[in-house]
């Protein structure tokens, strides 16, 4: 169960349509910064060996078999070591995250206000980041101006942006820094139940080596 949970979690995260409208745009040769997936592919992979491995466990426990009781013991030690290693990935990631795509949304907001070459494909990338977050421009400065003299790009309120922190920067920041968030969490549920299932197939197979003693 905790397997699927986890599986789900991690479905959800992969095929959410904020992220995968930014994460799948292209600038020219450039492709959107995606190592946000990184982790979510860990926790897909975890999630199904999960299932596996609880099942391995339970037709363990009930032919009260050391052998499939020792690897489901193994098998846990090796998906709690992965979820260490995504734990440590994802802290040591949370911010190059947010700015790698700050970066790439700057850099395709240039191209579009500057006429570049490949105007028109800036200027598509530029408005899935703007209709897809809900912002306009990189900072409050550029949130409040752009509107005024590029409609083609920003179809928002001026008077609201003023007021408003439309600032793409800052949404962006707050979906990843609210996905990863969910990772963690994730994370460290897997682990603690991971803790508590190879105490448990410790002492089952503690207890069945008792029994065939006895």
């Amino acid at each position: 169960l905790a397997g699927g949970i986890i599986l789900g979690v991690a479905l959800w995260l992969r095929h959410d349509s904020q992220t995968t409208n930014i994460l799948y745009l292209q600038l020219g040769d450039k492709q959107a910064p995606n190592t946000f997936y990184v982790g979510i592919y860990i926790l897909i992979a975890v999630g199904a060996v999960m299932m596996f491995v609880g099942f391995l466990g339970c037709y363990g426990a009930i032919q009260e078999s050391q052998c499939l009781l020792g690897t489901f013991f193994t098998c846990l030690v090796i998906l709690f070591a992965c979820e260490v290693a995504a734990g440590i990935w994802g802290f040591v990631n949370k911010d190059q995250i947010a700015k790698d795509v700050k970066q790439f949304y700057d850099q395709a907001l240039q191209q579009a206000l500057m006429g570049e070459p490949d105007a028109n494909n800036a200027k598509a990338v530029v408005k899935t980041f703007h209709e897809t977050l809900d912002c306009c421009g990189s900072g409050i400065a550029t949130g409040t101006f752009t509107p005024v003299w590029r409609a083609d790009l920003c179809q928002k309120d001026s008077l609201k942006s003023f007021f408003e922190d439309t600032s793409c920067h800052k949404k962006i920041d707050e979906l990843f820094s609210g996905k990863l968030y969910l990772i963690g969490i994730a994370a460290v549920v897997v682990a603690v139940i991971m803790i508590f299932e190879m105490i448990l197939s410790m002492v089952l197979c503690c207890g069945i080596r008792n029994s065939s003693v006895y």
